[in-house]
């Protein structure tokens, strides 16, 4: 098992990933901020679905989700028709111009890592998404279930009205 040190650096290690969040989020479109990204892509990789599905994949309420169907619906990304199994809800779906929104997110994000990363071999970038994702699995779904600590992850001490 690592040592407490090797995790504390791991949990500064990921606080920087705020950083690399940020230099991606700079290379969107005007029209397409961040939010309205997450929309486009989670329904290129899971398809058609309900609002209320989208709001749990995206990990926000229903007014922001919301907010960002609004946002790529008004410029012709998205589709949002009657569900057949129940007329009161929506079904998203891209529309061909989001198609091409979404290749062009990609092209973006995938010049930008390619850029970034020109210096790492194929097997870094490999070990690098290898680890990402179990350190995701390890997490498990992280949307629904609420954290489980047995211990503080912050090292500095917390002053509360009752300790200080």
């Amino acid at each position: 098992m690592a040592e407490r040190a090797q995790y504390e650096e791991l949990a500064r290690q990921l606080s920087a990933v705020g950083a690399v969040k940020r230099d991606m989020g700079r290379i969107l479109p005007p029209d397409c901020p961040a939010g309205s990204a997450a929309v486009l892509t989670l329904l290129g990789r899971h398809g058609a679905m309900r609002m209320s599905r989208l709001a749990e994949l995206l990990a926000v309420d229903m007014s922001v989700t919301s907010r960002h169907v609004a946002h790529v619906a008004a410029r012709g990304w998205i589709e949002r028709s009657p569900d057949p199994a129940d007329r009161r809800s929506r079904i998203l779906r891209l529309t061909p111009a989001g198609l091409d929104q979404l290749d062009e997110l990609s092209r973006r994000t995938t010049h930008l890592l390619a850029d970034r990363l020109s210096d790492w071999t194929d097997d870094e970038v490999g070990q690098l998404i290898r680890l990402m994702t179990r350190l995701r699995a390890s997490f498990g779904d992280c949307r629904s279930a609420p954290a489980r600590l047995s211990a503080p992850v912050l090292t500095e001490t917390t002053r509360t009205p009752a300790n200080t």
